[in-house]
């Protein structure tokens, strides 16, 4: 609100400059659309490429996924990734990972407080938060967990999202925050918790855009992250070889992925595109030099089906 209350004066000001001066040229638009920007729908700096969290925390704009990587590949792909300059990596308790992100972590020579890492904590340990909790803490073993999710709804999703609040207050989490969670869910949930979420983590690709969500999730004061931007499961090929986003990449002389990338942050969600590939890593963390046209953003979501690609 505050934020929306200074580009509210700044407009204004401007305006009255315009007046005073006696300009019969119309507000210079420039101005108007850099402060427009400014004031976007999840409070995104592309300066610093980070948001800033309702926890008081700074989060990147992008990430790495981790989903299916495992043993050497885990390992290797987060070092890559950590080298070309991300700082975000996802994991999660099922995705049996953690001890090689930990590692690589640890062994990157990167200041610990530079780099953020989110995990989660599964449905199956929602009845034993506190051990699945203290598991996540010892498998990463980098002192601290930045965010730690509710992987999915689930019996017991009260109790253990409470437990990881105790963990806040002692500093060993300094976020919270749901996975694939959607209005109805949240409107259930929400009122029973105590701190509010950070993030909340779903599907999002132009098959499955989820417009009627995404508002709603950042009206409350928290960021979107994006699973699956590519379409996931069979469905990525068919996704980057989309005419209209090969068209709009051709543009911009990029590639499918980075407009997709692009697209999503334009939208106010943070991305974590999953990859073991040192070019495609390097490639997916190169969406800060271009910008998409009003009239791009449309046609991308105009390519939505309502095509959700997983059950969460």
């Amino acid at each position: 609100m505050k934020r929306k209350i200074i580009a509210i004066v700044l407009i204004i000001g401007v305006g009255v400059y315009f007046l005073l001066n006696g300009s019969e040229k119309a507000m210079n638009k420039d101005v108007i659309k850099r402060l427009e920007q400014e004031e976007n729908a999840a409070n995104f700096n592309f300066e610093t490429k980070s948001v800033k969290l309702n926890s008081g925390y700074e989060m990147p704009l992008n990430g790495l996924g981790t989903y299916r990587l495992t043993g050497d590949t885990c390992y290797d792909a987060v070092s890559i990734a950590l080298a070309s300059g991300v700082r975000l990596i996802d994991t999660a308790y099922m995705y049996g990972n953690e001890e090689e992100i930990g590692e690589s972590i640890r062994d990157s020579g990167i200041p610990r407080e530079e780099i953020f890492v989110i995990t989660k904590i599964y449905p199956s340990q929602f009845d034993r938060p506190k051990e699945a909790i203290e598991l996540a803490l010892e498998k990463l073993n980098i002192g601290y967990i930045d965010m730690m999710l509710l992987h999915h709804p689930g019996t017991n999703d009260v109790l253990a999202y409470k437990e990881m609040e105790k963990y806040v207050e002692s500093g060993k989490i300094h976020s919270l925050g749901l996975s694939n969670w959607y209005v109805k869910e949240l409107k259930e949930f929400l009122p029973q918790v105590n701190v509010m979420p950070a993030l909340v983590q779903n599907e999002i690709h132009p098959y499955y855009q989820e417009n009627d969500v995404i508002p709603f999730i950042q009206n409350l004061g928290i960021v979107v992250q994006g699973w699956y931007p590519f379409g996931g499961r069979g469905y990525t090929s068919e996704l980057l070889n989309n005419e209209t986003i090969v068209k709009i990449a051709n543009n911009h002389n990029v590639s499918s992925a980075q407009v997709i990338l692009r697209w999503n942050l334009q939208k106010g969600v943070v991305v974590i595109p999953g990859s073991s590939n040192p070019k495609h890593i390097k490639e997916n963390t190169d969406i800060y030099g271009f910008e998409l046209t009003e009239e791009e953003m449309q046609e991308i979501n105009s390519l939505d089906k309502n095509e959700k690609h997983d059950w969460y």
